[in-house]
């Protein structure tokens, strides 16, 4: 099984899909662009029990086409589509 940082290499095209729960509905946005980097990241939140007593979220950095760079934080309501064949 490959792993993210296989599977989001840099230049890969991306279409983002994340989901944002607001009370019972949930709003989404969509992001296309080309992967420059996959990473994950500790915040500045505290959490209790994990790596560094840090909260570790993947990050998945990219630039649209009009050459905006827009940063994903990934969650569970978060849906990534690779758009190179």
């Amino acid at each position: 099984m490959s792993s993210a940082r296989e599977i989001y290499k840099p230049g890969t095209r991306v279409r983002v899909t994340q989901q944002i729960p607001m009370g019972v509905r949930a709003e989404s946005t969509t992001v296309e662009g080309a992967v420059v980097r996959f990473s994950q990241e500790k915040t500045g939140s505290w959490f209790a029990h994990s790596k560094d007593d840090k909260l570790w979220l993947d990050r998945l950095e990219l630039v649209k086409d009009d050459g905006e760079h827009v940063v994903c934080n990934l969650d569970q309501y978060s849906r990534v589509e690779l758009l190179d064949a």
